[in-house]
């Protein structure tokens, strides 16, 4: 994944939003971080991992890839908001259940929340990109359709989302 090129990306259409918003001024920390945690939540619910109650299958790949890539539009909004960057190119996939990985993911958020530091947000990028490993997701895939839901945000804005 060309990470410089999805931050910049980010970065253009932040500005556009907090032009278009009025909202230069504000501070969106705490704002951007709940929305990835909802993002989060959201993904969780397509891929049903959580659902032991239920026998219907996970939504179509196609769908958890969309909404695996509105929580990185909010992780690279963050980076950019705090100046931290990340890198890696290479994700383990860990061993352990989608359920515990999205577990892990939310609490790289809430410690990053707190520390605000460059450690704990890589943490916090790591652990939601270890997910994508999790949910079959390819770092190719994923850059696609980061860049493909990144023109529909800019139209959105444009039509008064």
């Amino acid at each position: 994944m060309d990470f410089q090129k999805l931050y910049t990306m980010q970065s253009n259409l932040d500005a556009h939003i907090e032009e278009k918003h009025d909202l230069q001024e504000e501070d969106l920390f705490d704002r951007k971080l709940l929305a990835l945690l909802v993002e989060l939540g959201e993904l969780a619910n397509e891929t049903r991992c959580f659902k032991f109650w239920s026998l219907k299958a996970p939504s179509e790949k196609k769908i958890i890839l969309e909404e695996f890539v509105d929580g990185i539009h909010f992780i690279l909004s963050i980076g950019n908001e705090v100046g931290f960057m990340y890198r890696q190119t290479e994700v383990e996939i860990p061993e352990c259940t989608a359920s515990e990985q999205f577990l892990e993911v939310y609490e790289a958020i809430s410690r990053f929340r707190h520390s605000r530091s460059e450690t704990d947000y890589r943490v916090m990028f790591q652990t939601y990109l270890a997910l994508a490993s999790l949910l079959g997701l390819s770092s190719s895939e994923i850059e696609k359709a980061y860049m493909e839901k990144n023109e529909v945000n800019f139209d959105r804005q444009e039509k008064g989302y």
